[in-house]
């Protein structure tokens, strides 16, 4: 193959050193993110990122099976103050994630300029906004609808994500986005829905889109940890806000023993724990190859309910499994440049 110069090797999102090997063979040392390993691209364009990605992998689909599994646990707050529950929710989130910070030696810096912007972009949209929507959403549409529109974000984040990364999109990511979204959707089946409800789907879509990509610009300063602290207490002020104005001081002692312990397990789980894993991985991986592992989310849930009590998965159900198996192995398998 002929000789390659150092601008015509990838680059990886300003995180890369160009050298050149004794025998004169060009090659990039990719930094990643603290706390992961290099990775190698050599001239021959075969990436070996070692444990970095698969760490990456594993952070992701355990945030993804948190998320999964807290559908059957958020519906003990169906009949709840929303706004109020939503608000302890963060507001212990945050606490958590505080003293977890501290213990870990995880330093916490306060937001500049523009990130300002993006961590509250975070807030409104891929929290505040996303919870009203599944709410408002569900009252005009069955929620496999709503399940349907976050599965198609993945094909977003492989599109969009490596943009603001500095990248391009990549064809086999976005097939590989593509295969798992419809995976997902054979998983999670398809429901009615009227003009309303439809709408709030598409609202759906977007705050879940928006949660991972108003993210990139910040994540390399904060960190997970960073960006997890500063969005869940700005939106524990937006929901402090909504509730006062909407339910009132008292709402509070309205949350029952299951309800407390519904906002703890979604406090702890899927906020706290989730989020920090969630953004470890695309801090890992990418947004794009990241974004794949979304669609584990509806399949942690169809194995939650059956963990409950519920009836075993039909047979497209486990045909959507495998399709989305097909997927990540597709996008998540090695690459070449």
């Amino acid at each position: 193959m002929p000789d390659l110069q150092a601008s015509e090797l990838p680059t990886f999102h300003d995180r890369e050193v160009f050298t050149v090997r004794p025998d004169g063979e060009p090659f990039v040392i990719t930094a990643e993110p603290p706390g992961g390993e290099a990775g190698v691209v050599s001239a021959a364009g075969v990436v070996t990122k070692g444990t970095s990605s698969l760490l990456g992998v594993a952070t992701g689909a355990t945030a993804m099976v948190c998320v999964g599994g807290s559908v059957a646990v958020s519906s003990v707050l169906a009949g709840a103050q929303v706004f109020t529950a939503e608000a302890v929710r963060y507001g212990l989130a945050c606490l958590i994630l505080v003293a977890l910070a501290r213990i870990a030696r995880r330093t916490i810096t306060r937001p500049r300029g523009t990130e300002w912007l993006w961590l509250a972009g975070i807030a409104v949209t891929g929290l505040v906004l996303f919870n009203l929507a599944l709410v408002e959403g569900s009252r005009h549409a069955e929620p496999a609808v709503l399940g349907v529109a976050v599965a198609c974000v993945p094909a977003v984040l492989a599109i969009v994500g490596p943009l603001l990364e500095g990248s391009r999109p990549q064809a086999r990511a976005v097939a590989a986005a593509l295969v798992v979204t419809g995976g997902a959707g054979l998983v999670q089946g398809l429901g009615r829905a009227d003009v309303i409800g439809l709408a709030w789907a598409v609202v759906v879509f977007g705050c879940e889109a928006a949660f991972t990509l108003l993210a990139i610009p910040v994540l390399r300063k904060h960190g997970p940890w960073g960006v997890s602290v500063h969005t869940t207490w700005l939106a524990t002020a937006m929901f402090t806000l909504l509730g006062l104005i909407k339910e009132g001081p008292a709402a509070v002692t309205g949350l029952t023993g299951s309800g407390w312990l519904a906002v703890g397990y979604l406090a702890v789980a899927v906020t706290a724990a989730a989020f920090v894993l969630w953004y470890s991985s695309v801090s890992r991986l990418g947004a794009s190859r990241a974004g794949l592992l979304t669609g584990i989310a509806p399949v942690a849930a169809a194995g939650s309910g059956v963990l409950l009590g519920g009836p075993a998965p039909r047979p497209l159900v486990w045909a959507g499994m495998a399709v989305v198996a097909a997927g990540l192995a597709l996008g998540l398998g090695t690459r070449r440049s």
